[in-house]
């Protein structure tokens, strides 16, 4: 890909930021948008350039990426009268980044090609860790070719990178992985506290299992900040709850019962009635910690 391809960026939050930032480094010129303008400071003093609005930002881009908060978020940013698509000149491209929804990303497929435009639904997995040491796992979804041509800046991002099929495949795909979280997190925390109660060192229990057939980035990676305190969101809550919701109401629409993702979804639930919804998903403990009568 030239390095003078124009490349837009929407979104400059916990992993929006970085992710960014490493496409900048390789060479790329940049133009951002994001709510709010200090969130992208880091970057704008790295060379990108301010646009008012994603509609701006499209005007000058070749590509536009996105990595917004909610599905209502990515639906004003791309099928606004003021958002990309209808700045986006025609054979540009966009891919969306943001877990959404499956049926959203066909939408917003569907109207690019309206405009001779291109769309990829991309979310990734990996969280602030993976977005900063560039080594996300991305899920897409759309045209093979469009994706063997974006392929070089997803790997200015991610390691794992993955071609799922048609437009919404890369959007299942992260239901799949946000499935498997949502209880793999539940084990974590409860193991952990086992190993509280029963006397062991919490972090020499994560050290014996977590190369064993019970090791799983949820224990090796957000196990260490649980047993050191620090709740400060990789991935929040709020947006955890989030997906969780399209997965069910997806598995509904599928007829399908996810009686585990169920119940992690309401134990996520109860944190957030409890003030944690902009904490990190390994936040959860605390609200584990309060049903055993466990003082933190």
């Amino acid at each position: 890909m030239e390095k003078s391809t124009r490349i837009g960026w929407i979104g400059t939050g916990v992993m929006g930021r970085s992710m960014c930032g490493h496409v900048l480094a390789a060479g790329f010129p940049v133009s951002v948008f994001t709510r709010t303008r200090s969130k992208a400071k880091e970057l704008l003093d790295g060379g990108a350039v301010w646009k008012k609005s994603p509609y701006e930002v499209a005007k000058g881009s070749d590509i536009v990426f996105s990595i917004v908060s909610l599905p209502s978020d990515v639906e004003d940013v791309y099928l606004s009268e003021h958002g990309v698509l209808a700045g986006l000149s025609e054979g540009g491209t966009v891919v969306d980044m943001t877990t959404s929804s499956p049926k959203l990303a066909v939408k917003i497929y569907d109207e690019a090609k309206k405009k001779s435009c291109f769309a990829l639904d991309a979310p990734v997995s990996g969280g602030d860790v993976g977005a900063k040491n560039a080594s996300l796992a991305i899920m897409t979804g759309g045209d093979r070719k469009v994706f063997d041509r974006v392929l070089p800046l997803f790997e200015t991002m991610g390691k794992a990178i993955t071609y799922m099929g048609k437009a919404g495949s890369g959007q299942h795909t992260k239901m799949v992985n946000q499935i498997h979280i949502a209880t793999t997190m539940i084990g974590t925390i409860e193991c952990l506290l086992y190993a509280y109660r029963s006397g062991l060192d919490p972090s020499e229990a994560i050290r014996a299992i977590g190369s064993g057939a019970a090791g799983s980035w949820s224990i090796n990676n957000y196990g260490p900040r649980i047993v050191n305190g620090d709740f400060e969101p990789g991935f929040f809550i709020d947006h955890f709850i989030k997906d969780m919701g399209i997965a069910l109401e997806e598995a509904k629409r599928m007829s399908l019962s996810l009686p585990g993702l169920s119940l992690a979804h309401e134990f996520y639930i109860a944190a957030k009635a409890q003030g944690l919804g902009k904490r990190g998903t390994q936040a959860l403990y605390l609200v584990f910690e309060r049903m055993n009568g466990i003082e933190r």
